[in-house]
């Protein structure tokens, strides 16, 4: 780094916090997202934009992630694109502040404060949904939504609607729109097994697995060690052998620093990396009917941006994991059948979720329809 780009970078980190520490914290957020922080016209134009627009709001509306905002190159939840939506959506009777970066917190933490209306809105995995409507875990089924499309057709159905928005309402949880990420891969560190094509490829290998239930079988079922690992020790885990694989989505294995560890990734479509933004119903319900169309409208477009945003999001990563010499594996029709003969939802291991998640196997019978039953939302799969 020469003299003159740490001149620079000293300069917008002097500026990020001044701002920031004159209450401006959401303006230092747009400007460095932009990537303007050097510039004093631009700092002061987007400061006054931002105090005007809250003084002018009749609610504010904090939304909170676990992500920096640049995530989205890779990772495509849109905090910024959500922001300028809803605040759009209710002409600026609904201000929008962000708390990205873990701030306040990430998954199950965000979901308590959003429950206890100790914040307005976050973003976080949809398995945080599951303690409140069991029928959510059933995401993590093998094959029943793993791929893109499957994913986005469940949660936009009838079904989805009537089965589980309720339950979920139930619990003082509103679903503003979930984020399509993109499924989970097969990773496998440097030094470790080689390239993952087949279900036998993973013969022994130490896969590491949250405390997922259904992951764990399913990822014995395909041959592997199932290794539970918390998400915080995982890089350490990877690079020291205690785990030779992972399954996050190949946006997730960048944005969280993955790149230099790993040697291949392989597409197998079986889980979905699936996110939801939620908000307290209690504070939505107070809102006036037409700032509730609002805000619903700002999350319903920043949804349609969503899905158009994957494919784009999903090549950056894997163009900036290739510079590191990963190597990437999509699997052929007859490739993926062997997967999902070896671990699919259609066996019978799987039967005693679908009665316990679902309900009944009948119940279970629509969530599969559900799936795959194309809806009227596309999206593009690796």
């Amino acid at each position: 780094m020469n003299n003159d780009t740490k001149e620079l970078k000293s300069l917008e980190r002097r500026n990020f916090l001044k701002l920031a520490a004159g209450g401006s914290f959401t303006a230092a957020l747009i400007v460095g997202a932009n990537g303007m922080l050097w510039s004093k016209e631009a700092i002061a134009q987007t400061a006054a934009e931002e105090k005007e627009r809250e003084n002018a709001a009749d609610h504010v509306m904090t939304v909170a992630t676990a992500y920096v905002l640049g995530a989205s190159r890779s990772y495509p939840i849109l905090q910024l694109d959500l922001k300028e939506n809803i605040q759009n959506g209710t002409n600026g009777k609904v201000y929008v502040k962000l708390a990205p970066g873990g701030q306040l917190g990430a998954g199950g933490a965000l979901v308590q404060k959003v429950q206890s209306g100790t914040i307005q809105a976050a973003q976080h995995s949809l398995s945080n949904f599951a303690p409140f409507a069991s029928t959510v875990d059933l995401i993590n089924m093998p094959y029943l939504c793993g791929s893109n499309q499957r994913f986005t057709n469940l949660v936009h159905s009838d079904f989805w609607n009537k089965e589980v928005h309720p339950k979920v309402e139930q619990n003082g949880f509103k679903a503003l729109f979930y984020v399509n990420i993109d499924p989970r891969v097969v990773a496998v560190r440097k030094g470790g097994a080689g390239a993952v094509i087949t279900p036998g490829d993973l013969s022994g290998v130490k896969f590491r697995v949250p405390g997922s239930k259904m992951l764990q079988q399913y990822y014995r079922m395909v041959g592997a060690n199932p290794t539970p690992v918390a998400w915080g020790e995982t890089p350490s885990a990877i690079k020291q052998g205690v785990a030779d694989a992972l399954d996050p989505s190949v946006g997730a294995l960048y944005v969280f620093g993955f790149k230099d560890i790993l040697s291949h990734v392989t597409f197998t479509q079986a889980v979905p990396d699936s996110q939801v933004y939620s908000c307290n119903l209690e504070w939505f319900n107070s809102l006036p009917s037409d700032v509730q169309e609002g805000v619903m409208w700002g999350s319903e477009m920043t949804g349609h941006m969503n899905l158009a945003k994957v494919p784009a999001a999903r090549g950056y990563a894997m163009s900036e994991l290739a510079k590191s010499g990963v190597q990437f594996h999509s699997l052929s029709d007859d490739q993926l059948a062997e997967w999902k003969a070896a671990g699919g939802y259609q066996r019978s291991e799987w039967d005693s979720f679908k009665k316990d998640l679902a309900g009944s196997m009948a119940k279970f019978g629509k969530l599969e329809d559900a799936a795959n039953t194309q809806g009227k939302y596309y999206v593009h799969d690796a």
